[in-house]
């Protein structure tokens, strides 16, 4: 048997935080100004993430790891040099905007108070400060050829969503749902796309209950579909099953994955995302009688 090529960590990028904007009671738009040198290689896709690095214990990655991690910061001698417990902590997030003219990029944050890593740090951080992170990566984007689009998701993929809507190709149909806290949780979205946006609040129901019935209850037009569903990983897995076994939705025509799980953070759910959506996958893709 072939040994699989090691995987290499991607060299981390340096960026400076430009600005700040409290977009509603719960979300924070961090504007951050990269390193001109980096080459980044955004725009392909509505999806692109970045994994923001933050040091072990708070502080800064400088007095984390010392001056010969830091220019640049190099993630794989991190992990090869220190013991995991002092590896930066990652977190994964939306590119909401590229601005290539400026090199500025929007990255959107779910906050609650002190909960989480990222969260807080969004809510607290000012002009100046920096931050490094990784990639970036994704791939979807909105297919011009696809008769209707069908998009659904929480807060967590909000960015994705809203990016995907500015996308659509002016006169594209799409069905649109987006479940949030409340009112003063939704957000305008622009589009040249004939899109029928519907928010969903939650109040105390679990999250994704509301996507889930909104979705089960559409009536899908007919024609080819561009499927993209991101979320809290329970309900994108009762959405997968529906999609994918009572709708017979083409799996290449779906982009359907979990961003968070809950119960776990960030580090507890990347661990055991690979094994959670390939055993969801086989479940499915067997049919309703396994």
């Amino acid at each position: 048997m072939a040994e699989r090529p090691q995987r290499r960590t991607p060299r981390a990028t340096s960026a400076t935080v430009a600005r700040t904007e409290r977009l509603t009671p719960h979300m924070v738009r961090v504007v951050l100004a990269v390193d001109p040198a980096a080459a980044l290689e955004i725009g392909a896709c509505t999806d692109h993430y970045v994994k923001l690095l933050f040091p072990p214990g708070g502080g800064s990655l400088a007095q984390a790891y010392g001056a010969p991690y830091v220019e640049p910061l190099d993630v794989e001698a991190i992990r090869r040099d220190h013991p995991r417990e002092q590896w930066p902590r990652t977190r994964t997030y939306t590119v909401r905007a590229w601005d290539e003219a400026s090199r500025e990029m929007s990255v959107d944050f779910v906050v609650h108070g002190d909960e989480g890593i990222a969260g807080p740090w969004a809510a607290r951080v000012r002009p100046g400060e920096e931050i490094w992170f990784m990639g970036p990566g994704g791939g979807y984007a909105p297919d011009a050829a696809a008769d209707w689009h069908l998009l659904a998701g929480d807060e967590s993929a909000l960015p994705a969503v809203a990016a995907a809507v500015e996308r659509l190709p002016a006169g594209a149909h799409a069905r649109v749902f987006l479940e949030v806290g409340g009112p003063a949780e939704e957000q305008k979205l622009h589009t040249e796309g004939d899109a029928e946006i519907v928010w969903l609040h939650r109040g105390d129901r679990p999250v994704g209950e509301a996507l889930v019935e909104a979705v089960s209850g559409l009536e899908f037009p007919p024609g080819d579909v561009q499927v993209f569903v991101h979320g809290e990983a329970h309900f994108v897995k009762e959405l997968r099953r529906l999609l994918r076994v009572d709708r017979a939705v083409p799996r290449e025509r779906l982009s359907v994955s979990g961003y968070w799980r809950r119960g776990a953070d960030e580090d507890g759910w990347q661990s055991s995302k690979r094994e959670w959506n390939a055993r969801i996958e086989a479940e499915q893709e067997s049919g309703p009688e396994a």
